[in-house]
Order: C-alpha cells, then structure tokens, then sequence
C-alpha cells in the first residue's frame, strides 16, 4: 500500500472545497495555559452536517461515474458519516442508503431521517453493519462507502488538516481522535506533504485502544470490547488506512473515560462550542501527557459537535 501521491490530494482539496465550509480555528488562552503549549482548534464541529465526515464523503461520491451515481451509494455507520453521505447524495442528487446500529444515537438517526437517507437498522455489531450493506449493495446495484477504510474519504478527511496548516504553516504537531482511522490517516497525509517538520499525533479512549494496539502488534488488532463514551470511536482501523498510519503517525495515546469527559466539558466552557465526546479524546491525550508538549504549536481537528443534548456525560 503505497501513501496517495501530492498530486491527488491537491486534486481532492479542488474537488471538495467548493463543497464544504472552511471551519474556522480558535485559541484560547486559557487552555493554553493548562496544557503548557499553544492550542489550535480546528472545528469541524461547525462543518456541514456537524462533522469532518462531508469532507471524505463528499470526495468518494464527486468521483463515481453517472451510472454509478444512478445506482446510489450505500453505508453502514453509527452516526456522523451516515449523516455525511445522506447530506452529500441530497446535494448532488444521489439515492443514499444507510445501515445503522440499532443502539445508534437517536439524534443522529433522526438526522439522516431529515437529509434523506434510506436507513435499514442493523444489529448493533460490524458484522451485522456489514452483512445489511452487502445485501443492499447487490440488490440495488449501489456503491458501498466505507466509512474509513477508502482512499478517497481517506484523502477528503485530510483536508481539513490542509487548511489548519495554510493558516498556521508552523504547526510542530497535528492531533486527532482515532477510530476507525480515516481522520488520522488523510491528516497523517496532509502533513506529509503540507507540514514542514509537523508530525502526527492520536488520542484512543482506552476502552477501544484497536489502533495503539494495532501499531505494537504491526498488524490490525479488533477491540474485545467498546464500552466508551466517545461512540464515534468504536470501530477499527482498515486495510487502506492502517498502512498509512503505520508510517506516517508518530504516537497514539490512550486515554480514560474520565479524561475524555473532563476535556469534553473544558472544551464546552471554555471555547463555548459544542463537542462530541470523541472530539474531545486528543484534548484529553494532550492534557494527560503535558511534559510533552511543553511550549508545542499543536493544531487539534475537533471532529465532530452532534451530540444528544438529553444524555450528556456530564
């Protein structure tokens, strides 16, 4: 597996910008205290359909060929790329089917509901999400999505990473959250080729640490169990991405439930913006390793702010 070329991620970044808001990024002086090193946030939380995920759909379904964008696209997803590919099918007139967990957030069902998805429930385990999608794909003829695992929403994730370093081009450190590993991967990409001596960094919930686990054993490693509050984080890395990852992300850090609610609710009183708990898991990483990053530029991508305001954390 071979890291996509300079040459098509410029390509994706003139594809997908005309297609997405350039999220903004704020600082804040206060959580650069407590952390010792100067935060940028980058808020994908303020993208369309509230989260990086329009990015990467976005991409993946700008390059199907017409007859394939006829036949539709078909996902399974817990929530925010389900969201992602009914909204960007609704815009480029596309039918969108959806697999969803049956446990899956109630407010993110009701989302995909409103942009127009089709969604069949599934049992709430991969391989049920799986199996629903295989059997839509061969009874409709529809394009399967991989929610992380494809190149092409791999390279549209990456590009919010791409706009964090043309506005701040001295970053020492990109952070993310890792679940299933398309944000990592696609912003491990942009700073390869866009970052000057920028490395990579991922905060994992310890309760589905897959990816910390995957880089020890050199290959994917699935979680045992799931059991975190950062429910866009309970997935495992693919194929595609994990290569990537490999070779181009410098460290993950393993965070607890009690961090990540800490950082998440920081993050609500102090940016004044709403996060989701997966969001919050490399603001967590990065305040429980402060030795660190003393003094570090740090760009954070908060990847998501769709949360059920009925059953916070806190």
């Amino acid at each position: 597996m071979k890291i996509p070329s300079k040459i098509d991620f410029i390509n994706t970044v003139a594809r997908v910008s005309p297609h997405v808001h350039q999220t903004p990024i704020l600082t804040s002086r206060l959580l650069n205290e407590i952390s010792g090193a100067q935060l940028y946030f980058k808020c994908e939380n303020f993208q369309k359909m509230g989260a990086f995920k329009m990015r990467g759909a976005i991409n993946a379904m700008l390059k199907l060929s017409e007859a394939q964008k006829r036949a539709g696209v078909v996902t399974h997803s817990s929530g925010n790329f389900a969201q992602a590919v009914s909204l960007a099918a609704k815009n480029l007139n596309i039918p969108a089917y959806i697999v969803m967990p049956s446990n899956a957030p109630q407010v993110k069902v009701k989302a995909v509901k409103g942009y127009g998805g089709q969604i069949t429930t599934s049992n709430p385990t991969i391989q049920s999400r799986e199996e629903e999608a295989l059997k839509i794909e061969k009874e409709t003829g529809a394009t399967f999505l991989h929610p992380s695992n494809n190149i092409d929403v791999i390279l549209g994730q990456g590009t919010a990473a791409f706009e964090l370093l043309e506005k701040h081009t001295d970053l020492d450190i990109i952070a993310t959250p890792v679940g299933g590993g398309g944000l990592l991967a696609g912003t491990a990409v942009a700073a390869h080729y866009f970052g000057n001596t920028c490395t990579v960094i991922a905060g994992e919930p310890f309760e589905a640490d897959d990816a910390f686990q995957s880089l020890q054993a050199g290959s994917i490693q699935y979680n045992d169990t799931v059991n975190t509050v950062a429910d866009g984080l309970r997935t495992h890395l693919g194929n595609h991405n994990f290569p990537i990852i490999q070779e181009l992300v410098s460290q993950i850090i393993r965070v607890d439930e009690e961090e990540i609610i800490t950082a998440m609710r920081l993050i609500w009183e102090r940016l004044k913006i709403i996060i989701e708990p997966s969001s919050a898991v490399p603001v967590a990483a990065i305040l429980r390793e402060k030795h660190q990053f003393k003094g570090k530029k740090i760009g954070v991508i908060i990847s998501g702010g769709n949360v059920d305001l009925s059953n916070l954390p806190f």
